[in-house]
């Protein structure tokens, strides 16, 4: 076994290393292998020169040149490659995506652009005789709410349900953003003031003074823009606020749902100096958008199918459908001061418990007015 001597030529220079036995290496010199070269050819046609008869040297080696020692030759690195499915800036929200020239799909796709949602069945007020207020929280950590953010990219678009919003905001006429300061949809945001909530820079000018560069007994007046210290970073806007009403309509004997609005949810910076929290995050709603007049831009966006691409709903299906989990956070219900479960209960276990208890009340009323 001592005698077992295994020879390992590396053609990477004049070095050979030879391993004796196991682990002991020798360092010994070889001779160069020569490279075998092609003799002259010489080419009729037009060289790198651009005269006629230019001969040529290839070899066989990429990178000795034996055939002419004065040319260096170059090595050829692999040049840097680029993601195209993140943007160099941090995956910003509201980015243009550039559509495709050709289509990606191996089958004729139709029109996205000619869906349009199904109107809701007219309900007389009259006929309502039951109706509850619920408002939810939709947390897209959860398994079954993944599809929410999902930063793929489509012939539509960024899949982000907060990017489809803003381009909703930003390029439909009938989707309006509304201030957050209540739900009821009184104060009408423009697209700027809804950029201006969610980045690092306001639309408001601030004033400040700073010391001159030349004499430092002079202070200088600078107008800029008032930095957002609320701004979300992207990727944290994960949670979704939804403002629903339940009612029973006493002529089709039915219980229906209906969805109000829809209002992003942003985690609450932490006070300055703090740079830990110290329990769980609190959140606030940016803006809120009337769901009905979202409803024709849902209709053309598709929601991420992770067992089948080809199977994918429209965002607007997602909602009708209820094919999200949600928890409640408010309702009407036994609320008189109109509270919401976080003001009225601390224990987080009982807001669950409390909420599924809100959801039984609502099922057992329609249960009731039937007879078996």
């Amino acid at each position: 076994m001592n005698k077992l001597r295994i020879l390992l030529l590396l053609l990477t220079g004049t070095t050979m290393f030879v391993v004796e036995g196991f682990g002991q290496f020798k360092k010994i010199k070889k001779d160069p292998i020569p490279a075998t070269t092609t003799p002259a050819t010489t080419a009729p046609a037009t060289g790198k020169n651009g005269k006629k008869g230019a001969t040529t040297n290839p070899s066989t080696s990429p990178i000795v040149n034996n055939t002419n020692p004065g040319k260096k030759d170059t090595i050829v690195k692999a040049g840097k490659r680029y993601d195209t499915t993140r943007e160099s800036n941090s995956r910003e929200y509201g980015t243009v995506v550039i559509p495709g020239k050709r289509n990606g799909y191996g089958y004729e796709k139709g029109s996205v652009n000619d869906r349009r949602p199904l109107p809701y069945d007219h309900i007389r007020e009259d006929d309502a005789t039951y109706s509850q207020f619920v408002w939810r929280e939709i947390d897209a950590r959860e398994k079954m709410n993944l599809p929410f953010v999902y930063s793929g990219k489509d012939e539509s678009g960024d899949q982000r349900f907060f990017s489809i919003i803003l381009n909703a905001i930003k390029n439909s006429d009938s989707a309006i953003a509304f201030s957050a300061e209540d739900d009821r949809f009184t104060t009408p945001l423009t697209y700027k003031d809804v950029l201006a909530a969610s980045t690092n820079t306001s639309s408001i000018l601030d004033t400040t003074y700073s010391e001159n560069i030349n004499n430092p007994d002079i202070m200088d007046t600078v107008i800029q823009w008032k930095a957002n210290l609320k701004a979300p970073k992207p990727d944290s806007i994960y949670k979704f606020r939804i403002k629903e009403q339940w009612l029973f309509d006493k002529e089709s004997s039915r219980m229906f749902v209906r969805i109000i609005g829809i209002a992003p949810l942003a985690p609450n910076p932490l006070p300055p100096g703090q740079k830990k929290a110290t329990g769980p995050p609190s959140y606030y709603p940016l803006f809120w958008v009337y769901y009905p007049d979202l409803r024709p831009t849902l209709a053309k966006y598709f929601a991420y199918n992770p067992k089948n691409v080809g199977g994918r709903m429209t965002w607007e299906e997602i909602f009708e459908g209820r094919f999200f989990s949600s928890n409640i956070t408010k309702s009407t219900m036994d609320n008189p001061t109109d509270r919401t479960l976080a003001q009225l209960i601390k224990d987080p276990l009982f807001r669950l418990l409390e909420g599924e208890n809100i959801k039984e009340k609502i099922f057992n009323y329609e249960q009731d007015l039937w007879s078996y």
